[in-house]
């Protein structure tokens, strides 16, 4: 399995934005379908990152469908416009 950890920041960091920018990408959920899991946390100690995107997938070819797919390329134009940095970590479970 293909873990990617996707670490948000964003440009204007309050709870309105935090919440909306996890329903956008909770919105996902169920649309994609080499997307195994997907699961959006919010940071409670304020630290340098507003939000963790979590997604499973069952390979890496899986992951680049997700990355082109229409819905997650809508996805990203609106995490564009709202994002100051971001940190991507991807693995391999062998769990």
């Amino acid at each position: 399995m293909i873990i990617n950890n996707l670490f948000i920041r964003l440009k204007e960091r309050n709870n309105e934005n935090i919440q909306k920018t996890r329903d956008v990408l909770l919105s996902m959920k169920g649309k994609i379908e080499t997307l195994r899991d997907l699961k959006v946390e919010v940071d409670i100690s304020q630290g340098d990152y507003d939000l963790m995107l979590i997604t499973k997938y069952d390979s890496i070819d899986d992951l680049n469908t997700y990355l082109n797919h229409p819905v997650h390329v809508e996805v990203s134009k609106y995490i564009v416009s709202v994002l100051d940095k971001q940190v991507s970590f991807r693995y391999e479970s062998l769990d």
